[in-house]
């Protein structure tokens, strides 16, 4: 059995329960078919656990999580690994990539990817060098934050490389994918983290991690990058490539930051502000010069082999919330940890960042149930007594308290700690009222900060609402195939796996060319769109209804976009705008009759029988009755 070119040539399978390893290794016909990240995934979830998926508990040990590259990992700009499994929020399969050094640092050790499985006894890491893998003791690890968890790992790695190795080398910290706090403790926000700073956290795979008691898994690797199949054109499209990202002026100077105050100004009206409650805001206090001005320390902070660097690392060097040290914060972080909690000032948003960076929450999750349970507080479904102090818009040490104890689960944090969809639904039945009209999520995934009541954010209404990935503001529905948002698309850059924050504006032909030149193979972005993307997009469509096993979802209620959204906007110059529902229903329909589904989203046994997927169709027979 070989692998292809751009392949390191096998994956490694760890079952933390046995603690047995081994080394996986899939045929050129297969991966032509899956390729890796997300696909990869998504055909494996589904022939291991999709015919007992209603019963699969996506915080038990039969859960399996994935860390993935892809074929153009490490040529490509930009350095990313894709993080999967079955969501502990939506119950479906979300692929969640995050930036850094471990992906080059595993596939330079051998490996394409890492599957786990199991339970371990005790906390544990997982430890990678050129092959040989070690399950290595996390107690004293267990319950850090996360820039102690990363000190603490290096010390010992690069330690121990030297007492092995010797110092004929200077030996650079390894690559590490890890969880706080808030992943020990499975939260369904918790985020796997990498860096300080940076986190995969759509799919709350840092709950999955801690519910199998691995804190971490660390690579190091000095082998060379495997061949690519015609390497001289492989180099020639990543310097066009490279060049075409130095053109972004913007996007290399302040990165999605830059959008701070633009999306919520009149050229959008469409950030989250208060909870959603408005849209528009013409506070230039929080324009990005001011965060450059005032809080950023270090303007590139990029990832090995990205010419955008569009990360900075902000630090607040005085003041009363003096120490706190996080990104940018970029466009979601500043939107989820800023305005949507009534914070309209850098030195508060930096402050409220850093403590959900160092707890391991994901900042949109996280930055959606803080929101929530203030708008809670302002309307008097949550009082003092319920959270132990008062939490006031705006007030960003208050809602630093409550990060804490929602990462923790100390008091009330135990139920904002599962999401905001399942929170509302438990604080519901506990204060008998209805809280879904102040809950802004699609299938238990909080929306990112785009909203759609505007019309001139984005423009695709019922975009969410057909998402395989819910909430993800990323992988969208909705969308023509080569958009740069779409599901299909965006599913292409998780499963490469790839940056598609140097993608975006860019020429799809070239990524496409660059993809047959790493690979050999001559597969097209109409093969992905009909064939190859279709199947796996498929696939997490029949997983994410079928859900489970807290709940499931239906698609003639759940296809649909949070009830705030159809209420009018109170402010701004698009005062009274809001979304039409007769246009959502049309679009859904016409979307999914794009893909070869029924007008409810359910792929037709015809499609099923052109993709090879017939195996799905008892299954998704019972959706149909």
């Amino acid at each position: 059995m070989s692998m292809g070119n751009g392949y390191a040539g096998k994956f490694l399978e760890v079952d933390l329960t046995d603690e047995k390893i081994v080394d996986l290794r899939f045929s050129d016909d297969f991966l032509k078919n899956w390729i890796g990240g997300r696909a990869l995934a998504t055909k494996i979830l589904w022939d291991r656990l999709g015919k007992n998926w209603a019963h699969i508990d996506p915080l038990g040990p039969e859960n399996i999580f994935f860390a993935l590259t892809g074929p153009m990992t490490g040529y490509y700009p930009g350095m990313r690994i894709c993080i999967c499994g079955k969501s502990p929020q939506s119950n479906g399969i979300i692929g969640s990539t995050v930036a850094g050094e471990f992906a080059l640092e595993l596939k330079c050790a051998g490996y394409d990817g890492v599957i786990v499985t199991g339970k371990a006894k005790r906390p544990v890491y997982i430890f990678i060098k050129n092959g040989g893998v070690e399950i290595r003791g996390a107690s004293h690890i267990w319950g850090k934050d996360g820039k102690q968890t990363i000190r603490l790992i290096n010390k010992e790695v690069i330690a121990g490389l030297e007492s092995a190795h010797g110092r004929e080398r200077m030996w650079r910290e390894p690559g590490i994918i890890y969880i706080g706090p808030a992943g020990e403790n499975r939260s369904r926000m918790a985020a796997v983290c990498q860096k300080w700073t940076h986190a995969a956290g759509y799919g709350g795979y840092g709950g999955v991690m801690g519910s199998k008691n691995l804190k971490a898994i660390v690579a190091k690797g000095t082998g060379p990058l495997p061949e690519p199949f015609d390497m001289e054109k492989t180099i020639e499209l990543r310097n066009k490539m490279v060049k075409e990202c130095l053109k972004d002026d913007s996007m290399r100077r302040w990165g999605t930051g830059a959008a701070g105050y633009f999306y919520g100004s009149s050229a959008y009206s469409s950030e989250p502000i208060r909870n959603w409650q408005e849209e528009w805001h013409d506070e230039e206090s929080f324009g990005v010069d001011r965060f450059e001005r005032r809080v950023w320390v270090k303007h590139y902070w990029g990832d090995y082999g990205c010419p955008t660097t569009c990360l900075k690392l902000s630090c607040l060097r005085d003041g009363p919330l003096k120490g706190a040290i996080t990104d940018n914060p970029d466009y979601e972080i500043q939107a989820y940890m800023g305005t949507n909690l009534g914070i309209f000032e850098p030195e508060g948003n930096v402050y409220v960042a850093s403590m959900s960076d160092d707890l391991g929450l994901c900042g949109i999750q996280a930055g959606n149930v803080l929101g929530f349970a203030a708008e809670l507080y302002q309307r008097g479904f949550l009082t003092k007594e319920d959270l132990g102090f008062e939490l006031n818009w705006g007030d960003p040490v208050a809602f630093g308290k409550l990060v804490q104890i929602v990462a923790r689960r100390e008091g009330i944090g135990d139920i904002l700690a599962e999401g905001t969809f399942r929170a509302a639904v438990k604080l519901g039945k506990m204060k008998n009222v209805d809280l879904q009209p102040y809950v802004v999520h699609v299938k238990g995934v909080s929306i990112g900060a785009h909203g759609l009541r505007s019309g001139l954010d984005y423009v695709n209404p019922a975009g969410y609402a057909t998402s395989v990935q819910g909430g993800d503001h990323t992988s969208v529905g909705d969308f023509s195939p080569d958009e740069a948002g779409g599901d299909l698309n965006w599913g292409f850059m998780d499963t490469a796996v790839i940056c598609a924050f140097n993608v975006q504006s860019k020429n799809l032909g070239a990524v496409w060319e660059m993809f047959r030149a790493i690979t050999g193979w001559p597969t097209t972005s109409e093969d992905w769109n009909n064939t190859l993307g279709l199947r796996m997009v498929s696939i997490q469509r029949t997983l994410l209804l079928i859900g489970g096993p807290d709940y499931s979802w239906n698609p003639d209620k759940d296809d649909d976009n949070p009830p705030r959204w159809y209420e009018p906007l109170p402010s701004g110059p698009l005062t009274g705008k809001t979304l039409d529902k007769n246009e959502v229903i049309d679009r859904k329909k016409t979307y999914y009759e794009s893909l070869g589904w029924d007008e409810r989203g359910i792929p037709k046994v015809e499609t099923l029988k052109r993709l090879g997927l017939e195996e799905l169709e008892k299954t998704l027979d019972r959706l149909r009755k």
